[in-house]
């Protein structure tokens, strides 16, 4: 084992392990069973498990305030037992149809109530499983036409959500995931810089980070790596889901580095320079099988990506940074860029 496997630590959710389906065609893997994906966790190298709300308390919506807080903490039992961390709770907010307009952004009032009282859910789940974080992706908090509402009001709304979480939980951390489009056309709060604007507008900033996806950041047209260094620069880089995606497309969520090898050797570079890791912050995977795969259950992906984020720390820690830094000095980008080429293929 790498000492990089022993210093950093790996999550993903349970979506990971998905049933092969898509838009277009039906599933093409026997459906594996929710609750037996913990038990695949610890032998794949994985300690953190991602959550949506509805992860933990299944249709949730249909439940009391004591059945959610129930099968909460029977999913916290579920998880020490298998020596597993919570490592976050997102509110699924994008498949009622509360939501189908947006959820805090909705023009209708009683939709963004609706959310509101979602994340409160949310809020309390994440509290009971053991978590002090919650994801808000917001998903469908933008427009197809631009004339559909009102985007200042709209960011005041969204502020006014973050505040709203912070002043429900005195401890409960929010880390925002910005993204540029899908499932709306355009969305609101689509970079990095917009997320720590939020954070920074916020009652409570040190409470409010950012969480960077690859493929949402290249969706954008930006370097991930650059995304992950502006958020660690204000020490509000709360996790990552680490990935890859071939071109300005839907949402891939492919194996990391297997589109761009030498983006995600910067990704690592940036969370590696950045010291990120040494207070417990996960190395999280968003990384989906591929569709025409026959496994049951598909497992190999999740494998894939994270022995290539760890072939890449050993790849960052070996770089020769002193010639790096006599480049730097010199102005001699194509000698650097031949150094760093070369020493990804090992020559």
């Amino acid at each position: 084992m790498s000492t990089a496997a022993t210093e950093y630590r790996f999550s993903f959710g349970p979506w990971n392990i998905s049933e092969g389906g898509d838009p277009f065609g039906p599933e093409v893997r026997t459906v594996y069973p929710h609750e037996k994906k913990f038990a695949l966790y610890r032998d794949l190298g994985f300690e953190g498990v991602q959550f949506h709300d509805d992860d933990v308390v299944p249709d949730l919506d249909s439940k009391s305030p004591a059945q959610i807080l129930r099968e909460a903490e029977a999913m916290k039992t579920r998880l020490a037992n298998e020596g597993l961390t919570p490592e976050f709770v997102a509110p699924r907010l994008w498949f009622a149809t509360q939501t189908i307009d947006g959820a805090y952004t909705s023009n209708r009032e009683s939709d963004r109530q609706y959310a509101r009282d979602r994340t409160s859910k949310c809020i309390d789940i994440a509290k009971a499983v053991g978590s002090s974080a919650i994801v808000l992706w917001l998903s469908r908090e933008g427009t197809y036409i631009r004339e559909a509402k009102c985007p200042r009001l709209a960011y005041e709304r969204l502020l006014e959500t973050v505040n709203s979480i912070l002043s429900h939980d005195p401890e409960i951390e929010v880390w925002i995931e910005p993204k540029p489009n899908e499932p709306t056309d355009l969305a609101y709060v689509p970079t990095m810089g917009h997320a720590l604007t939020l954070a920074y507008a916020s009652s409570d900033p040190k409470r409010v980070k950012g969480l960077v996806e690859s493929a949402h950041a290249i969706l954008a047209g930006l370097d991930p790596s650059d995304e992950m260094a502006f958020a660690l620069a204000h020490d509000k880089l709360g996790s990552v889901h680490l990935n890859d995606q071939n071109g300005l497309k839907y949402d891939q969520d492919k194996n990391f580095g297997a589109v761009n090898l030498r983006a995600a050797f910067n990704q690592v570079r940036v969370l590696e320079e950045g010291g990120y890791g040494r207070r417990g912050e996960f190395i999280g995977l968003d990384v989906k099988v591929m569709r025409t795969d026959a496994s049951v259950p598909a497992l190999q992906h999740l494998k894939t990506s994270r022995e290539i984020f760890l072939a890449l720390v050993e790849k960052v820690r070996t770089l020769d940074n002193e010639l790096v830094r006599q480049c730097r000095e010199a102005r001699d980008y194509e000698t650097l860029e031949l150094h760093v080429m070369r020493h990804l293929m090992g020559l």
